[in-house]
Formats: structure tokens, C-alpha cells, sequence
């Protein structure tokens, strides 16, 4: 993954969740290991929607249950199939390893987002 960690601090020292990019099937799986609710987004590169969303998920990402991660699906193509992957951006949420909930029909908002991690927290 990119990001080792996706916690940072801010300059008051308090800690800020970043979205973290998986590279490969191996931080597909360790992403898993450690973690019971995912938000997975499936970009590519150039895509002028995808790049539109990386703040709404920053946002998700310090507001909302679970972790926020993408994936390029032109780079991890063997990712990409084994969710179907058609379009960009795909959003999937995943609780414990599986999908719960597919967003594929274009930009979201960070309140849609929001809304469905939590949906998915409490269940």
C-alpha cells in the first residue's frame, strides 16, 4: 500500500485519516486482514470523475466507520476482474471480505458515502 499507515497527524497533532492506494493483490489482502469495513474505490488513470472524487473521499475517509482505499484498475487488472469492474469510478463496500453495496453510476457525494459505511457499521 502507499500510505504504510492511513493515519497522519494534523499540525494540532490530532490524527487524520487518509484514503490508501492498493498496488497489488497483497494490499488487497492485507487491507482485508486488518480491517472489517472497506470502501474500495476502483479509478484509472485520467479519469477527470475519479480525480473529482479524491477530496470527497478525504472527507469520507476523516468522517465516516471503516477505511477508504483505491485502486487503479488499469494497474491491478487481476483486482479489477475479480470485481467486474465496467466503469470508473466503481465505489464497493466491503464487510467482513464481502460486498454489501456497489455505487457505480458516476460522481457521490461524501454524504451518500457516509451514509452507506454507516449503514454497513452497525450491521
Amino acid at each position: 500500500m502507499t500510505e504504510t499507515t492511513p493515519f497522519d497527524q494534523t499540525d494540532d497533532g490530532l490524527p487524520t485519516q487518509k484514503p490508501v492506494q492498493l498496488n497489488d493483490g497483497a494490499d488487497y489482502d492485507e487491507l482485508l486482514a486488518t480491517h472489517d469495513l472497506v470502501l474500495l474505490e476502483f479509478v484509472t488513470s485520467g479519469c477527470g470523475i475519479c480525480a473529482s472524487m479524491e477530496p470527497v473521499l478525504g472527507t469520507v475517509a476523516r468522517s465516516a466507520p471503516g477505511i477508504v482505499a483505491t485502486v487503479n484498475a488499469g494497474l491491478v487488472p487481476d483486482l479489477a476482474a475479480e470485481f467486474g469492474i465496467q466503469s470508473v469510478p466503481t465505489l464497493v463496500v466491503l464487510r467482513d471480505g464481502e460486498e454489501v453495496a456497489r455505487l457505480d453510476d458516476g460522481f457521490q457525494r461524501a454524504e451518500t458515502l457516509v451514509d452507506t459505511l454507516e449503514t454497513h457499521a452497525v450491521q
